[in-house]
């Protein structure tokens, strides 16, 4: 049995192909850029040659493909979009239009895209065919794959009167009200939130894929992989941390499933600030207007008894790219997670669990292999 995961984040995308035959150590790996960085340095080439620029395709991750668009058209060259992809640049057509961008319909971007001059970029968070051509080049078909799961970050479709900051942890909050279990931010294909746009449009380009396919958002999935590191695995009551390139997010565990979140940008944080939150979600003090009136997104507070720390040998698990963050750390102790001794697969490894959750027919060989590196519990459980 074999099972396709792919987390796209912001600097890479990693790519990790589960094969019940094989221990998780020998599974087939990839870390490659990330989607937002290959679309930027297309159009950065498209900048210097001064040519029109035209954007199709889906809803994707922002941050450098956007903004590499943005530079395009402040440079005094054209850009195009169609209406799905441009709300990669922002969801507010009148914000889109001030960066002097023109929304095209399909059929005029049709037209556009035949224009030799015009340099065409597709848009998309999710490219099976890419994947499937790489490993085939490699001898290893996706032909006969029983399932597919791919992690990315969505804020949601927030209303305009809404932030969009509070509309993401609104949407937390319901997720882990519905079943406290990191797996409630998975969904089946067919099963997701309509407010979440950016998981939609993953499954909206996933027409290649033969089997089942599951979206979910990448922190989550970071924070359930830590967990099948055999230090992290052992206490039935922790905290971990995954540091991303722009969000960080921290979660308290017990044994009820999350006890307490939060959920900041990783740009306005220092060391100093980032303990300090972290200590205060530990014994339970931290509010949501404490984080929501920092520019993060806030945080919730399930679970009354605090966490005591200082005892063993580390106080917050630590996952993700950032998590340099914490050398040297000031007042807690870091213990740097390496769930089957790869930080770079923790998200995967945690879809490996969400699939488990989501389709029952296939859990038994997936948990007979992640069982593997976890020691005493069971991560999916709780």
């Amino acid at each position: 049995m074999k099972i396709l995961t792919v987390d796209v984040g912001t600097g890479t995308q990693d790519i990790f192909l589960f094969d019940s035959n094989l221990d998780i150590e020998n599974g087939f790996k990839l870390v490659l850029p990330s989607p937002t960085m290959m679309i930027h340095r297309r159009i950065k080439d498209a900048t210097r040659l001064r040519a029109p620029l035209l954007l199709t395709g889906k809803l994707m991750g922002g941050g450098p493909s956007a903004w590499a668009a943005r530079d395009h058209a402040a440079a005094g060259f054209p850009v195009y979009a169609t209406p799905e992809a441009a709300k990669t640049l922002d969801d507010d057509p009148a914000r889109i239009e001030a960066m002097g961008v023109t929304v095209v319909s399909e059929d005029e971007a049709h037209s556009l895209g035949r224009k030799s001059h015009i340099e065409r970029v597709e848009l998309r968070d999710f490219d099976f065919p890419l994947i499937a051509e790489t490993f085939a080049r490699y001898g290893v078909s996706l032909d006969d794959l029983a399932a597919v799961c791919v992690a990315v970050f969505d804020h949601g479709d927030a209303p305009p009167e809404i932030s969009d900051r509070q509309f993401r942890f609104d949407y937390l909050d319901q997720c882990l009200r519905a079943r406290n279990a990191l797996s409630s931010f998975a969904f089946l294909s067919g099963n997701v939130p309509p407010i979440m746009t950016r998981l939609q449009a993953v499954a909206d380009s996933a027409a290649e894929v033969q089997a089942p396919l599951i979206v979910m958002d990448t922190a989550p999935a970071a924070i359930l992989g830590a967990n099948f590191d055999p230090q992290v695995a052992a206490r039935p009551r922790k905290m971990i941390v995954n540091m991303g390139n722009f969000h960080c997010l921290a979660f308290r565990l017990g044994e009820t499933g999350v006890e307490a979140v939060f959920e900041h940008h990783t740009g306005e944080v220092d060391l100093a600030k980032l303990e300090s939150l972290l200590l205060r979600l530990a014994d339970g003090s931290l509010t949501h207007q404490d984080v929501f009136d920092d520019n993060g997104h806030g945080a919730l507070v399930y679970g009354a008894t605090p966490l005591e720390l200082g005892q063993g040998g580390w106080d917050v698990a630590v996952s993700g790219p950032r998590r340099s963050m914490f050398q040297p750390a000031l007042r807690l102790r870091p213990y740097f997670a390496v769930p089957f001794g790869d930080m770079m697969l923790a998200g995967n490894f945690g879809m490996l669990a969400a699939v488990a959750d989501l389709l029952p027919e296939l859990a038994a060989p997936i948990r007979a292999r992640l069982s593997g590196g976890a020691s005493a519990r069971a991560p999916w459980d709780g």
